[in-house]
């Protein structure tokens, strides 16, 4: 049986997160760069532990006015000690609540900007690499993400998406441009089991361009989050598509 994760980025502030956590096999929790505090984190954790659902960070930069949503940031040393403790919290609060912390997942503009930034890349895998028990560096394939992991020795777990548009070249439409978030149920659902079944997604000029994917993301902040979510879930065990966590 053919299988895929399905990941949401939760402890965001958004209204759906217990509901997305009945529905994802694994979550990235914001630990405090872009938004996200210790009651936050404590209580994703706790909700994903009920669930089964395996977790993971989601680091950015530094930038709680921006959303870390600011391309440039940060970068070097200071970026390092940035994520550093992003990543350091999360664990620690994750072993006091006796989860595991399998992964780690860049946010926003600092996951963007690392696709195509090798320096950027490694300060992100470096800290990874430094994270208790060796996490996994989740992130687009056939990029910096996917090379930096590999230098690093990390375990890359390719990463599609079924509510952004994708370009020709693989790369996401830019959140600046109309249509770079989809909203129509049935384009979500229908460019799920494609990236699930198929590895292919339709880019936006109307080519079908190959996508390595190991797991999944839809965001938590997207209107009806959870209603899209499960209806993907359900149509990808539908076609025969087991749902889970990316096995280590």
């Amino acid at each position: 049986m053919a299988s895929i994760d399905l990941n949401a980025d939760l402890g965001e502030g958004d209204p759906f997160d217990e509901e997305l956590l009945q529905i994802v096999s694994t979550c990235n929790i914001a630990c405090g760069g872009h938004t996200g505090d210790v009651q936050s984190m404590t209580a994703t954790v706790r909700t994903a532990l009920a669930n089964g659902v395996a977790v993971g960070a989601h680091p950015a930069y530094p930038d709680r006015n921006g959303f870390g949503r600011t391309s440039g940031y940060l970068e070097g040393d200071a970026l390092y000690e940035a994520l550093s403790g992003q990543v350091r919290i999360l664990a620690d609060i994750a072993a006091q609540l006796g989860a595991k912390l399998v992964h780690v997942k860049a946010h926003g503009a600092l996951y963007n900007d690392a696709v195509k930034n090798r320096a950027l890349a490694d300060v992100i895998a470096r800290v990874t690499a430094e994270g208790p028990g060796t996490p996994a560096l989740v992130g687009m394939a056939n990029t910096e993400l996917e090379r930096a992991a590999e230098r690093h020795g990390l375990m890359f777990i390719a990463e599609a998406f079924i509510d952004r548009a994708y370009e020709p070249d693989g790369s996401l439409v830019s959140r600046a441009e109309p249509g770079a978030v989809h909203s129509e149920l049935a384009v979500i659902t229908t460019q799920a089991v494609s990236l699930a079944i198929n590895g292919q997604v339709t880019s936006r000029n109307g080519d079908v361009i190959n996508v390595t994917a190991d797991t999944l993301c839809i965001h938590g902040d997207t209107p009806a989050a959870a209603e899209k979510a499960r209806a993907v879930r359900d149509v990808l065990e539908n076609r025969g598509v087991d749902i889970r966590a990316v096995q280590r």
